[in-house]
């Protein structure tokens, strides 16, 4: 059999399926004989058929009968979003356990273990600043990035633009995600965009794990801790934990959405990925500020998007739509989902 299709049938499963609906009396010679096959290849097809409750047994149990399309494909769609929605899941705290590790990691080889091979501790932002610009200078292949925080510094990104641009005209590949919230700054998608025009490539997600970079899958520097870049960074040269920044990076960047997509995709609830992202921290215990930090956007717009939620839900209390919100499954996406 081919691999399946868009609704996990391959061609000849659902040829089964549209014979039985159209011909409810064949058995499954009759079936073999309509579609110019084997009983022993229909009966493949059959189980598949029966594995996504498309089909059922009659009555008498000794012969199977389609399941209306309507309620079937609909049941089976219905089954595939809960199973993506789990893999999402487990990407996310894949993502957060591997970006704990490598802060982890760096706070343990703190200052005074800068002997160590693989490791030079960046104590200083002016310290950070020099050797990202001595690493951009010498990449010969790749630069990829992690940029949370939300709408960008506007001296922060003029800084950056001679060397980004001579780094692209280089022919380095230079990869950036930013969060969501930056496609309401005018100057940060301005800049982006800039950078598109050059080459490099610009995606957005709801939220960032930590701030990274990593240039030809060689060198990464992240912060000492994530949620102060003040106390400096750690650059690491370890095969195996750049390996593993690279394979963090692929995840984000694989859910992330290309900047010129300019209306947000939504799930069958209608919610938005950093909606979705908003009542997950909310559902976690993270206060308004830390939300929206983690966000990237203001307290007020926090407030702003939850009150649109809670109208969307009816819903007159914060109490009320975290019922709501459990009610309608909102956050089944973000839970483990049955297989």
């Amino acid at each position: 059999m081919t691999a399946g299709g868009p609704i996990g049938l391959d061609p000849f499963g659902e040829a089964v399926y549209r014979a039985m609906l159209l011909h409810p009396d064949l058995d499954t010679g009759g079936l073999a004989g309509h579609l110019d096959s084997t009983e022993a290849e229909v009966g493949h097809a059959l189980d598949r058929l029966a594995d996504l409750a498309l089909t059922r047994p009659t009555s008498c149990g000794t012969r199977w009968r389609a399941v209306n399309p309507e309620r079937g494909l609909a049941a089976l769609l219905a089954h595939q979003e809960a199973e993506e929605a789990r893999r999402q899941r487990e990407a996310e705290r894949s993502r957060a356990a591997m970006a704990g590790l490598i802060a982890e990691y760096a706070s343990i080889h703190a200052p005074g273990a800068d002997g160590q091979r693989g490791i030079e501790m960046l104590s200083s932002l002016d310290q950070v600043r020099d050797r990202l610009i001595q690493l951009a200078s010498d990449a010969t292949a790749e630069v990829l990035s992690f940029a949370p925080g939300g709408p960008q510094p506007a001296p922060v990104m003029e800084a950056s633009r001679a060397l980004d641009q001579e780094t692209l005209e280089r022919g380095v590949r230079m990869r950036t995600v930013y969060q969501d919230s930056v496609r309401n700054d005018p100057a940060t998608v301005q800049y982006a965009r800039w950078l598109h025009g050059l080459g490099g490539a610009v995606r957005t997600t709801p939220t960032l794990p930590l701030r990274m970079i990593v240039v030809d899958n060689a060198t990464a520097i992240v912060p000492i801790d994530p949620d102060d870049p003040r106390k400096g960074a750690v650059l690491l040269q370890s095969p195996g934990v750049v390996a593993a920044l690279r394979a963090l990076f692929d995840q984000v960047w694989e859910h992330a959405r290309p900047l010129g997509e300019k209306s947000p995709q939504r799930d069958p609830h209608g919610l938005t990925g950093q909606e979705r992202e908003l009542l997950r921290l909310l559902a976690d215990g993270l206060t308004d500020e830390r939300a929206g930090q983690r966000l990237g956007v203001s307290l007020r717009t926090v407030r702003r998007m939850m009150a649109d939620l809670m109208v969307r839900m009816d819903a007159r209390s914060r109490f009320q739509a975290g019922i709501q919100v459990a009610a309608l499954g909102w956050l089944e996406a973000a839970e483990d989902a049955p297989a």
